[in-house]
């Protein structure tokens, strides 16, 4: 029989243990996945106790408490703290999202919070998004246009602006970067070194549904491929996992069907 297990020294191991200052009345308990290249220890869950009278509601809050009042030496990314800019993505109680939008008080017992799965970690909380911005650079995310440029803007209609927007403000345009979606694939997992992932696909989307650009036939000729497009099982994952409340899953459909519409 086969028998799986990590290597050694990716094995998680118990860390370091902060307890909540004396007379804090409303505590709440935080897993915090620590890692750190510089030195040859293995991967810890540090332990941070903190005073919720003493932070504010979201999950961001509180990790920023802990770097300027406890531990200094905790990583991670953050900026916006408005869910615009997706610096702040990570898995917080089993769910990829952004620590900026999650509250608190919506995890029940204790916050775990480890980096964004199948992805190289730089240190703690903090993904290597190269591969995934690579991905991205392939797609030539920007307008590209034969015709003679206007004098003014480019024009498009409603119906076409919805396109991108959506009428509900989620559609393909209102995608912010995170890779929430792609590390909830296991498509993406098992083949992300050739499979595009959910967050590219609906990236590739926004600009082939652009009524203003003009290379629909050279961005899909980018797609055709056994894996960039194709190893999209519709798991359905992607979806779920949006922070934005956005459908890649849909998006990666609509390429398929264009495929098939120009065949």
């Amino acid at each position: 029989m086969a028998q799986f297990t990590l290597p050694r020294h990716s094995k998680i191991k118990p860390g370091k243990k902060y307890d909540a200052a004396n007379g804090a009345k409303r505590t709440k308990t935080f897993k915090i996945y620590r890692w750190d290249p510089d030195d040859a220890e293995n991967p810890r869950m540090d332990v941070y106790t903190i005073d919720l009278d003493k932070c504010g509601p979201m999950v961001l809050d509180a990790l920023i408490k802990i770097k300027n009042e406890v531990d200094g030496s905790l990583t991670f990314r953050r900026s916006c703290r408005e869910g615009i800019c997706g610096s702040c993505a990570m898995n917080i109680d089993g769910r990829n999202t952004l620590a900026c939008t999650k509250a608190i008080d919506d995890v029940g017992g204790d916050v775990k919070i480890t980096p964004l799965p199948h992805m190289n970690v730089v240190k703690d909380l903090v993904p290597d998004l190269n591969p995934v911005y690579a991905q991205y650079q392939a797609i030539e995310p920007w307008m590209k246009t034969d015709s003679a440029a206007p004098t003014k803007e480019r024009l498009q209609s409603a119906d076409d602006a919805n396109k991108l927007n959506g009428e509900d403000g989620h559609g393909p345009a209102a995608c912010i970067l995170c890779f929430c979606c792609s590390t909830s694939c296991p498509s993406y997992w098992w083949n992300s070194d050739r499979f595009f992932g959910p967050a590219i696909l609906l990236q590739a989307y926004r600009w082939i549904v652009d009524s203003r650009d003009e290379a629909t036939g050279e961005r899909l000729d980018q797609l055709e491929d056994p894996f960039r497009l194709y190893r999209c099982h519709t798991i359905m994952n992607c979806t779920n996992a949006c922070p934005k409340g956005l459908n890649p899953a849909r998006a990666i459909a609509e390429i398929k069907k264009k495929m098939v519409e120009r065949q």
